[in-house]
């Protein structure tokens, strides 16, 4: 067999290696000065007033939840088509995840449905930005205008994704991933992006313990060992090792989603003849590619994904819609059936390999192999 292409691998340079190096002989490993720059760098990047960085998006979306009250007895209106840290996150705020469907050609959260399932407990819209496209966010900006909810969006996929020209994260509270197989990576770690003041001061507040002063503001030359605790926060702040690699990710980050880009586009011309479908792709929006996913027609696909691994290709599905999960369906009652489109899609859906590191001979090798399969049906 040749070489195994992996379904993912990280982009990592010798800068961010000779980085890390530089803070472990620092003697500053948590967060601080790195900290500090990622994200007014980040900021600058994205075109926002204030970005925290934290350990996880998961933490991004669960402190995003209690900086804004989001409490039991309250309502989130979410996509059942995202991984588990969506609705997880709700469910240990303490509020309800309401799963409406998604659309057929995007795969993204269906705005009419959002609509529809507004009550009077109804708090929030977590909109999720599948494979890096943005949802339809004029439309779901309306409906939160228009009965008062608030709007935390999960950009996990979405670093350096567009809509309407400005990038996802300048206009609403947003959450970004930076787990090892995203776009940017900086091992593990998130990010929450915002404008507002309030919120931001009380997010900074929430990640470290609910102390008054990080460790920064406590242990330089200019700080006070004195702190305060404001609320019982959590312990979810990144580090100055995490952050130094985010740095230099950051510096490249417009190369390597225009990577992806080519890839995309060489996987569009190669595939378009084939029985499948693939995102389509709205005109007002840019996306970071973060995913490829494609939707097999009368095709077995976990033998497609069996035959394509006996290849040395590496693919993965993206994702088990969350109401067919046990869990999901003994504490909320959710049941196969409920939302059909999200099955649909989750039936037929192969993530293919999108990542910098693939080469023109990987590529072809990955193209051909599926038109193998799907051609001559072996």
């Amino acid at each position: 067999m040749e070489n195994i292409i992996p379904f993912a691998r990280p982009t990592i340079t010798e800068n961010e290696i000779n980085e890390v190096i530089s803070i472990l002989k620092s003697g500053w490993l948590t967060m601080g000065p790195k900290v500090k720059q990622f994200e007014k760098e980040f900021s600058s990047y994205i075109g926002v007033k204030h970005s925290i960085a934290v350990n996880s998006c998961t933490s991004a979306l669960f402190l995003s939840l209690i900086a804004n009250d989001i409490k039991t007895g309250d309502e989130v209106i979410t996509t059942p088509f995202t991984f588990a840290a969506t609705a997880n996150t709700i469910v240990h705020s303490g509020a309800k995840p309401v799963f409406v469907d998604i659309k057929d050609d995007t795969f993204n959260i269906d705005a009419n449905e959002i609509r529809k399932a507004i009550t009077n407990k109804t708090k929030a819209i977590i909109p999720v930005h599948y494979a890096g496209q943005p949802c339809d966010m004029k439309e779901i900006n309306e409906i939160a205008d228009d009965n008062n909810l608030i709007i935390i969006e999960d950009a996990a996929h979405a670093i350096g994704s567009e809509y309407n020209n400005n990038k996802i994260g300048s206009l609403n509270l947003t959450c970004f991933s930076f787990y090892a197989t995203k776009n940017l990576t900086t091992g593990d770690g998130g990010m929450i992006t915002t404008n507002n003041d309030k919120i931001a001061a009380k997010l900074r507040m929430l990640r470290l313990h609910g102390m008054s002063h990080d460790a920064w503001k406590r242990y330089t030359s200019k700080g006070s060992w004195f702190y305060d605790i404001i609320a019982p926060g959590y312990k979810s702040n990144l580090g100055d090792l995490n952050a130094a690699i985010g740095i230099h990710q950051l510096k490249n980050i417009k190369d390597l989603n225009n990577q992806r880009r080519l890839i995309a586009e060489f996987y569009e011309k190669e595939l378009e003849e084939l029985p499948l479908q693939m995102q389509r792709l709205k005109s007002n929006i840019k996306t970071s590619y973060h995913l490829f996913p494609i939707l097999l027609k009368d095709y077995d696909r976990a033998k497609f994904i069996e035959q394509m691994k006996e290849k040395g290709i590496i693919c993965s599905v993206h994702f088990i819609p969350l109401h067919l999960t046990s869990y999901y369906q003994k504490s909320l009652g959710y049941m196969k059936g409920d939302f059909p489109i999200a099955e649909s899609v989750y039936e037929r859906e192969v993530s293919l390999p999108i990542y910098p590191n693939l080469t023109e001979k990987d590529l072809v090798r990955i193209t051909d192999s599926i038109k193998q399969i799907l051609i001559r049906k072996t």
